[in-house]
């Protein structure tokens, strides 16, 4: 699968978990796996999703992600795999039909959104019987981390305390630590099968490193418990219970 340099630029580990859930939906028996990116924004996950031969649904409101999103899929050929619906994610349930999608993407959305708990049932009802649900959100820890070896302890305690990890001035709603996702997905009636770190170590580095070198290293850090809880972001992945 086709990847933009910046998608890969710490993201392995999430985009061999993804290709894997396609060719399990291939082993199911589907041509073309069905992928709903919620919050797609320009295209970085469903460019090449649908280079790869999957039909992918991009749920976005900004006219400018858009334009981007189908500029990116006219230069690759691949504007007849990609459904634009220009909603917000709250919309989902009103466009996407229950148990429908093989996969089903939340890639920076749960942060920004009014009400995740409902976004995430609306998530968990489109995905099909076998398929999953990927769920990537800022982690709390990571973002305390960063400020308190900024030396902004200040802010660092006030993101440590704060009951949905943020501080003035932050652009999101919220962050989670690995618990709280669990929980969130679990109340919306899906079982976590897998919890890893995203970035754990890209945002610090300078820019010298090797990508080759960067890659290996976030890919081996990304299932250890303790890297995980301070990689720059989450990543779930969670299905109905069987």
């Amino acid at each position: 699968m086709k990847t933009d340099t910046v998608a890969a630029r710490g993201s392995g580990a999430v985009r061999r978990v993804l290709e894997a859930e396609i060719e399990a939906a291939r082993a199911r028996g589907a041509e073309h796996p069905g992928v709903v990116d919620v919050g797609g924004g320009s295209g970085g996950w469903a460019v090449p999703f649908a280079a790869a031969g999957c039909q992918v649904t991009v749920v976005e409101p900004s006219p400018n992600a858009l334009a981007t999103l189908k500029r990116r899929a006219e230069e690759e050929g691949v504007s007849d795999r990609i459904t634009v619906i220009a909603d917000d994610a709250d919309a989902l349930g009103r466009h996407i039909p229950a148990g429908s999608a093989d996969l089903v993407l939340a890639h920076g959305l749960l942060e920004i959104v009014d009400d995740p708990a409902a976004v995430l049932a609306a998530l968990a009802a489109a995905v099909a019987p076998g398929g999953a649900v990927s769920v990537l959100v800022a982690n709390r820890h990571a973002a305390v981390l960063h400020r308190a070896l900024a030396g902004r302890v200040a802010a660092a305690q006030q993101l440590l305390t704060s009951v949905d990890g943020i501080a003035p001035g932050d652009t999101v709603l919220r962050r989670f630590d690995g618990d709280g996702l669990k929980a969130q997905l679990e109340a919306a009636g899906l079982e976590v099968t897998l919890l890893q770190g995203d970035r754990v170590i890209a945002d610090l580095v300078p820019g010298g490193v090797r990508d080759e070198d960067l890659a290996a290293f976030e890919q081996t850090a990304a299932s250890s418990p303790a890297l995980r809880n301070i990689a720059g972001r989450l990543h779930a992945l969670a299905r109905h219970p069987a």
